[in-house]
């Protein structure tokens, strides 16, 4: 089933009905869908598609000819090329002027890491012969690092030779809901939150079997897909697995500064920052900035970006033995099941985010909203007998308007409990934190089980109370 992938289809058809050559570049963290999205865009249309692989220079190209022949000249796909140049030449005398055609390199890195000339091979047939052509270039690649820096870069042999480029993300947990029409809000939410919007794990999801079916079968079985997942990407990704798993770990547990998940390693801050850039790179990893404070450096946080690696780290380890007894079912039922909410917080919190901007950028909280972010701080309380003291604070949602210069904050809670007077009182009195730089002109409050009656007795102004349900309205 494909879905979603309105805007990426387009911005491929665009480039594929120009006149002449046109080039487009895909790249992404890997499962998210590159290879689908290609596959459903090609359909109907004449294409060479070649996945490389990390067999070598040498074997990529003879397995290259022999896609290239078998499309283009199927008598001949056995006959063997000494370069690149000399199957490019063959392409590029069996393109007509009636029917475009389509060249595809999937995970170009793998090839191209091994034989440094073959992205100048390609600039130059780009440069020389294909210009006038009638014929699309697809080249696509899941390291993020070499695609950004070998591929888009300004010292790429190709660079300003693309007519456009698409960094292609997890699904957002609207599109998400797509793979699983039946399942309520609520469940459409948990089944985002495991998956992280990954294209892969989302089509692993039967539509026709509960949540929890799908859950358990796809993590705490030994034969899951899922169940081994993270470090399947982990050992494609690194080779020193165990240090980027303990980092990862930690991350997980909470720890997001530099110095603490050095500290917890027991490794020197440069080690654990390098690791900590490549799980950026991969997309692993995010590092989160105070909304209102992006220059302050001591504000930033690392986080786990990958919903699905959250999960796991969560759950799986302590249940290793359970699940390989065969008895994850039961540890599912007695213990993530319950925790799934807790779980579902700092997930339900990215989505009240998203929401938020979508909404904002149409301008239905009344104010243009050009950023969306958190804020966290110190706050200063007055206790019952008068006496003063500081506490950690944050607010979940804080969207900014760049335009004219307001924001506005909001609060999420997935919890079985409705929110109450406490949590709007306590949204109100941190508003007036940053109200300083960009003053507060609307109040949002996201619940998963609605709100208590104090709510329908009092008029609020400048505040909105919504659900799960209308998340996805």
């Amino acid at each position: 089933m494909f879905v979603g992938r309105e805007r990426e289809l387009r911005s491929l058809e665009n480039v594929y009905e120009k006149t002449g050559f046109g080039m487009t570049i895909i790249y992404g963290r890997r499962r998210v869908g590159k290879s689908t999205l290609i596959r459903e865009f090609i359909k109907d249309k004449k294409t060479i598609f070649y996945t490389a692989t990390k067999v070598g220079s040498e074997r990529n190209l003879e397995l290259f000819s022999k896609q290239v022949m078998s499309v283009l000249d199927p008598f001949y796909s056995d006959a063997s090329f000494s370069s690149v140049e000399n199957v490019l030449d063959v392409i590029t005398n069996k393109v007509e002027d009636d029917e475009k055609i389509i060249l595809v390199i999937d995970e170009l890195p793998y090839w191209a890491e091994k034989d440094e000339a073959l992205l100048s091979v390609f600039q130059k047939y780009i440069d020389t012969k294909w210009l006038d052509k009638n014929m699309m270039v697809i080249l696509c690649g899941s390291a993020l690092s070499f695609m950004e820096k070998k591929v888009l870069s300004e010292k790429s042999p190709i660079f300003g030779r693309r007519d456009s480029q698409i960094r292609l993300e997890a699904f957002n947990y609207r599109d998400s809901a797509l793979f699983v029409p039946n399942y309520s809000a609520k469940e459409k939410a948990i089944c985002y939150g495991v998956t992280g919007g990954v294209a892969k794990y989302l089509a692993l999801f039967d539509n026709k079997k509960s949540l929890d079916d799908n859950i358990i079968r796809l993590f705490f079985n030994t034969d899951g897909y899922l169940f081994d997942e993270t470090k399947n990407l982990l050992t494609q990704e690194f080779t020193d697995v165990t240090l980027v798993n303990n980092i990862i770990e930690q991350v997980a547990s909470g720890e997001n500064s530099l110095n603490n998940i050095a500290a917890k390693v027991n490794e020197k801050d440069t080690t654990v920052l390098y690791s900590l850039e490549k799980l950026i790179d991969v997309g692993l990893v995010e590092k989160r900035k105070c909304i209102t404070e992006e220059k302050n450096k001591k504000k930033t946080q690392y986080v786990l970006k990958n919903h699905m690696f959250k999960f796991w780290y969560r759950f799986i380890p302590k249940a290793i033995s359970v699940i390989e007894m065969g008895q994850g079912q039961i540890y599912y039922e007695k213990v993530v099941k319950r925790e799934l909410n807790s779980f579902m917080g700092s997930v339900f919190e990215d989505m009240c985010r998203y929401y938020t901007l979508e909404q904002g950028i149409t301008g239905k909280f009344d104010s243009f909203l050009t950023e969306i972010g958190t804020w966290w701080g110190i706050e200063q309380m007055t206790d019952e007998k008068g006496k003063k003291y500081t506490q950690s604070a944050d607010i979940d949602v804080v969207g900014i308007s760049s335009v004219d210069k307001t924001a506005l904050i909001g609060e999420c809670k997935f919890k079985n409990e409705k929110i109450d007077k406490e949590i709007y009182d306590t949204l109100i009195r941190r508003s007036k934190l940053i109200s300083g730089k960009y003053p507060v002109k609307g109040f949002l409050l996201f619940s998963l089980s609605g709100y208590t009656k104090w709510f329908e007795e009092n008029d609020l102004q400048n505040t909105m109370l919504l659900t799960v349900d209308d998340l996805y309205k």
